[in-house]
C-alpha cells in the first residue's frame, strides 16, 4: 500500500487540478468554475485540516496572491477569468510559501509555450511588434486595456494558459516537491 505524506497530497491535487484545467481550455477555451470553485474549497479545507488555522490562512494568502496578481492581467484584458480563478485556486491549494516557486514555474512555462505558439502561428514579427507596442502604451497609460492587443480582439492568437499552469505545475511537483 502506498502512503502519501499530507504534502505529497496537496502537490498531486494541485497537478492533476491543472491538468485537468489545461484539458478543458485546450478543448474548450475555457477553464470551469466547476472546477476552481470546488479547488479553491478543497484547498483552503485541506490545508485547515492538514495545519490548523494557520494552514487555513496561509491558503487563503496564498490564493490572495497568485489570484490577485493575475486578476491586474484580467482587468488589462490580458488574462481570461478562468485563469485568474484557477491561480486563485491553485494558491489555496499549495499555500502562501509556495506561491512564487509555483507562479515562477507557471510563467516560464507560459514564456515558452508563447514562443512555440508565435513560431508556430507564423506571427513572429508582428508578435515582437505586439509585445513592443503593449509595453509602450502601458508605460504611458498603466493599467488600461490596450486599444487592439487584448482578448476582445477576434484576429488575435490565443494560447490555452491553461497548459501553463499545468506545464509549470508539474515542473515544481517533480523538480522540488515529490521527491522529499
Amino acid at each position: 500500500m502506498i502512503y502519501m505524506s499530507s504534502a505529497q497530497f496537496t502537490v498531486t491535487l494541485a497537478v492533476a487540478v491543472t491538468l485537468c484545467a489545461a484539458f478543458t481550455d485546450v478543448k474548450a477555451r475555457r477553464i470551469p468554475n466547476k472546477l476552481t470553485y470546488p479547488a479553491i474549497l478543497i484547498g483552503l479545507g485541506l490545508q485547515g485540516v492538514f495545519h490548523g488555522w494557520r494552514g487555513l490562512l496561509l491558503s487563503a494568502g496564498g490564493g490572495l496572491l497568485f489570484g490577485g496578481i493575475l486578476m491586474v492581467f484580467h482587468l488589462i484584458r490580458a488574462m481570461g477569468a478562468g485563469d485568474v480563478k484557477l491561480a486563485t485556486a491553485l494558491g489555496c491549494i499549495v499555500g502562501l510559501a509556495a506561491v512564487p516557486q509555483v507562479m515562477f514555474a507557471i510563467a516560464v512555462a507560459g514564456g515558452a509555450l508563447a514562443v512555440v505558439f508565435t513560431v508556430a502561428s507564423g506571427r513572429i514579427v508582428e508578435t515582437l511588434r505586439n509585445t513592443l507596442w503593449v509595453v509602450a502604451f502601458h508605460a504611458q497609460h498603466g493599467l488600461q486595456t490596450h486599444p487592439t492587443v487584448n482578448l476582445d480582439n477576434p484576429g488575435a492568437v490565443r494560447m490555452p494558459y491553461g497548459l501553463a499552469f499545468a506545464a509549470g505545475t508539474l515542473y515544481w511537483a517533480v523538480a522540488t516537491q515529490w521527491w522529499r
